[in-house]
């Protein structure tokens, strides 16, 4: 038995039933606190929009100048939606030319163009593509009818294994429509972004080099 000093306040006691009852109303406490705090944040703000998923939705885009429906998860990149992607009528989107190589938005081998600007198709999500216009590497040219960009990619010889040249070929693009006489720094400050393993750099250089010049011709 524990001896108080003389004028000490005495301890309150605490039975086994009162503490596992004060335990349990402060977990049901902390309950409902953190149960407000979910509702608080899944609360919608009416001027954002609607929320979507988890689930697949419905997603309209814009592809190459034509209107593509498909149901996707909200968390499915734009770059898988495009690559692997179904239509209402079960048929795949198919469109594969950009590649999913490093999938860390590092690489560039999936850079496409939203609004004309070039993004990883990667890091961005295909219901957030929405409204935008998209255009992949199908959009830049067929085989019957290649773009100057990959008609010089092809005569330089500047393609080897072709994982990078998709978006290799976005990114030389993206840079020739803002500058037609672009020097050697600026063509490696726009190809920063893009990773060629087989080290086919020079000939990308020439590629760009000679489309810049046929540009510049044309104007002239």
């Amino acid at each position: 038995m524990s001896k108080r000093k003389p004028g000490a306040e005495p301890r309150p006691e605490v039975s086994r039933r009162s503490f596992i009852k004060g335990v349990g109303a402060g977990g049901i406490g902390t309950t409902l606190l953190a149960s407000q705090a979910l509702a608080a944040e899944q609360t919608v703000d009416p001027n954002l929009g609607r929320v979507d998923g988890p689930g697949a939705v419905p997603v309209t885009l814009n592809v190459n100048g034509e209107t593509i429906e498909m149901n996707v998860e909200p968390r499915e990149t734009l770059l898988d939606a495009l690559r692997q992607g179904k239509t209402p009528d079960n048929e795949y989107v198919d469109l594969t030319g950009n590649k999913r190589v490093c999938d860390r938005a590092t690489c560039g081998a999936c850079s496409m163009l939203l609004d004309g600007e070039m993004i990883y198709g990667c890091s961005v999500l295909a219901v957030e593509a929405q409204g935008a216009a998209i255009t992949t590497i199908e959009g830049l040219g067929t085989p019957e009818s290649l773009s100057s960009v990959q008609e010089a990619f092809i005569e330089h010889d500047a393609t080897m294994c072709g994982f990078c040249t998709p978006g290799m070929v976005i990114a030389v693009t993206t840079l020739l429509q803002n500058n037609s006489s672009p020097p050697h720094e600026q063509i490696q400050k726009a190809l920063d972004g893009n990773i060629c393993r087989c080290g086919t750099y020079a000939k990308i250089f020439q590629a760009t080099d000679a489309v810049a010049a046929k540009m510049r011709g044309a104007r002239t």
